[in-house]
């Protein structure tokens, strides 16, 4: 299903253009590099329905999915300190640019599993301003994110695929974390 929006088609020809680039570490970097130019550069212009921070949640918002191509968009709007839990991208590859404001990645790396606990020790934090990319590539891909300021912020991911659940981890004893899973909804 396609929900292409005025202002978007440069950034679904960056995409389709990327996943002809060959492996997943050359379409990541091929998207991460495209998109620090279009935001960098005013490429796309994000209609406002996609933009518009939601109160108690952080949202989601489909830009756009291409199912044969296997891959979508997704607008994050992050109000005022709204964050993740610690989470993984259900072993789907992931870039993820800033459009507006600011967004601080934190990085975590598995480092044990007993039984239904993990445990994981945390690799850094980036701060990332307008027109920043990164990406997430499994099994290196489990963070918390979230706008550290006091300003909006919005945030752009792209999926290899459809990203309709993930695994939370909840912290239940000393560096120990129990895991969940959350189903992903997109807001209106």
């Amino acid at each position: 299903m396609s929900t292409l929006r005025d202002g978007t088609a440069a950034l679904v020809q960056l995409v389709d253009t990327a996943l002809e680039a060959g492996t997943t570490e050359q379409i990541v970097d091929h998207l991460r590099g495209g998109l620090c130019e279009l935001v960098s550069f005013g490429g796309v212009e994000l209609p406002a329905n996609l933009t518009t921070s939601c109160g108690d949640h952080y949202a989601r918002r489909l830009v756009h999915e291409d199912v044969a191509r296997g891959y979508s968009i997704i607008a994050m709007t992050w109000g005022p300190h709204q964050g993740t839990s610690l989470h993984d991208h259900a072993g789907l590859w992931c870039v993820e640019s800033v459009w507006r404001g600011n967004i601080e990645v934190l990085q975590y790396e598995l480092m044990e599993q007993r039984d239904a606990l993990f445990r994981f020790e945390k690799r850094g934090s980036i701060r990332a301003g307008v027109g920043s990319a990164g990406c997430l590539i499994p099994p290196h891909e489990y963070h918390v994110i979230r706008n550290p300021t006091e300003r909006p912020a919005v945030s752009v991911h792209i999926y290899g695929g459809r990203m309709e659940s993930c695994n939370v981890f909840e912290e239940a004893t000393a560096g120990w974390h129990r895991r969940h899973l959350k189903p992903l909804g997109l807001d209106a």
